[in-house]
């Protein structure tokens, strides 16, 4: 999946650069499309991430970093598939230049005319946006106009048989979070429409900017774009009993502690024989096998950051030795983690990452 970048950040992200003051800072446009029966998911989630980001100037005083604004076919109040009511603040066709252009779903994106109306104002727009995404099945007014044919798109996973259905030219990757392919970003929609957001904020203004917001507005994490959908934990805490319901999400928010049998029994309340029993017959694998499978899926998004070392991500999530978790990442996803990163474009910083993972590899092979 093309990755997001950190090819474009503002000026002042750079170290060596000198940071402008806020009043040579211009907020970035975000346009939000609004219609009828709209998912409200899709406005609230964005808005609200949008308009918290903030940074420093070089004054050290904070300046926001967009400006958002609510465009809907006419100015007439819409109301959302939840019953709430939203009122444009322009007409699309009064709207000014926008830096970020993003499109919501919702069921009334089927409707014909709506449809054919935002598609015809999205082709005239796109080629002076920087970018512009689609959330969930808001993907139908962009694929229309054709800008999407031989891209790589995703979307929400109940949509995306009748998107390829309908748009054989697009690339769909059904499971994922959100793509990115050229000035165009897709995403599932609901929550992951948060992570997309994040992930352009990121791009804007660098990976700490977007960390502090995600841990103002209380995230379990920031989640990457390939990330799936249904993903493992939720998959587990839906076949779940009542008495591992939450087992499966604590797992995950303590990987780096002891999960042995005996420390998972001790929190079920049950003894490590009936404990292995119990949960091998709810989630059809050992509890050793689960815990090793969920230590691995975090890993591989945090070995997707070239500041993070090898060492450092395997002791945050359970390993105590580089080299067992080098082994165990093999068995479960094919390669060793510095072959992981390489196959991902990833450089490490300053060389430091390549000498630890050089020297991981060294022992190893001598092991």
């Amino acid at each position: 999946m093309p990755k997001l970048g950190h090819d474009k950040l503002h000026p002042f992200v750079a170290e060596t650069t000198r940071a402008p003051s806020v009043e040579s800072i211009s907020p970035k446009t975000v346009g939000l499309i609004v219609f009828e029966q709209m998912t409200a998911a899709d406005l609230t989630g964005p808005a609200e991430v949008f308009s918290q980001a903030k940074a420093s100037a070089c004054d050290d005083r904070e300046f926001r970093c967009y400006q958002l604004l609510t465009l809907g076919i006419g100015t007439a109040p819409c109301v959302t598939e939840c019953g709430i009511i939203v009122k444009p603040q322009l007409d699309i066709e009064d709207a000014p230049p926008l830096d970020t252009l993003i499109v919501s779903g919702g069921s009334g994106i089927h409707d014909a005319r709506l449809n054919k109306r935002i598609a015809k104002w999205l082709s005239c727009r796109a080629p002076v946006t920087r970018r512009i995404a689609t959330l969930g099945n808001g993907i139908y007014a962009l694929a229309v106009t054709g800008l999407l044919d031989w891209r790589q798109v995703t979307t929400h996973w109940q949509s995306a048989k009748d998107v390829a259905l309908r748009f054989p030219k697009l690339r769909i990757t059904p499971n994922t979070l959100f793509v990115k392919d050229g000035p165009f970003y897709t995403c599932a929609g609901g929550t992951s429409a948060v992570d997309l957001s994040l992930s352009l904020i990121e791009e804007d203004y660098g990976r700490r900017i977007a960390l502090k917001l995600a841990r103002e507005l209380v995230l379990h994490l920031k989640r990457s774009g390939e990330q799936e959908q249904y993903s493992d934990s939720l998959q587990f805490q839906v076949q779940s009993c009542d008495r591992f319901a939450d087992l499966p999400a604590w797992i995950l928010c303590n990987l780096a502690q002891d999960l042995s049998v005996e420390a998972l029994a001790r929190k079920a309340c049950m003894s490590p024989r009936n404990f292995a029993r119990v949960f091998k017959d709810t989630f059809g694998k050992a509890p050793a096998e689960f815990v090793v499978s969920a230590r691995i899926s975090e890993a591989r998004r945090r070995l997707r950051v070239p500041r993070n070392s090898i060492e450092s991500v395997a002791n945050s999530v359970g390993f105590q030795r580089t080299d067992v978790f080098s082994r165990a990442f093999e068995r479960q996803v094919g390669c060793r983690p510095s072959t992981y990163r390489a196959r991902l474009g990833i450089t490490p910083e300053n060389g430091f990452l390549k000498r630890c993972s050089d020297a991981i590899e060294l022992s190893l092979t001598h092991a």
